[in-house]
């Protein structure tokens, strides 16, 4: 292989490697909330490709710190991989898989660490990259979850 043709390769690739990143498209989530007994902060960064005008598909992290003086203190943290399916402008399909890892002590002393896993099922309403909508975990069990219930609403805003 010639320079000039290892050197055309090299440059189509960071072209193509300039094209994704740019067609990323970015959201999250934070919180912070601090009062006399209860702590809680929260980011959880997500990014999605859209593959056509149809489909996007993405991953994304989470991780949570939550206080509660003089009772537990708890890290949840972990991640999700997301598939938007948008048939018309206006209606939006999703599939989010989101594995979280809990890791909760009681001032008692007694530990509770365990995987959540989540499959949620989603509708939503979509106005340009606003979308607000509501989910369901098919994989919800009350007596092991971090959720209090199978229905969420949601509401995503990507950049």
């Amino acid at each position: 292989m010639c320079v000039s043709n290892l050197i055309t390769i090299v440059s189509a690739q960071q072209q193509n490697d300039k094209k994704f990143f740019r067609q990323l498209q970015w959201s999250g989530t934070g919180a912070l909330n601090f009062s006399n007994n209860f702590t809680t902060i929260s980011i959880a960064p997500q990014a999605i490709y859209p593959v056509n005008a149809y489909f996007s598909t993405g991953l994304g992290l989470q991780y949570s710190y939550l206080s509660s003086r003089n009772d537990f203190r708890s890290h949840v943290y972990g991640g999700s991989w997301i598939s938007i399916f948008q048939p018309i402008p206006e209606m939006q399909l999703s599939t989010e898989l989101e594995q979280l890892r809990v890791n909760t002590k009681l001032e008692n002393g007694f530990k509770d660490d365990f995987w959540n896993t989540a499959l949620f099922l989603g509708l939503g309403y979509t106005q340009r990259n606003f979308t607000f909508g509501i989910r369901y975990n098919v994989l919800f069990k009350k007596s092991i979850n971090i959720y209090t219930e199978a229905w969420m609403p949601f509401v995503r805003v990507f950049f």
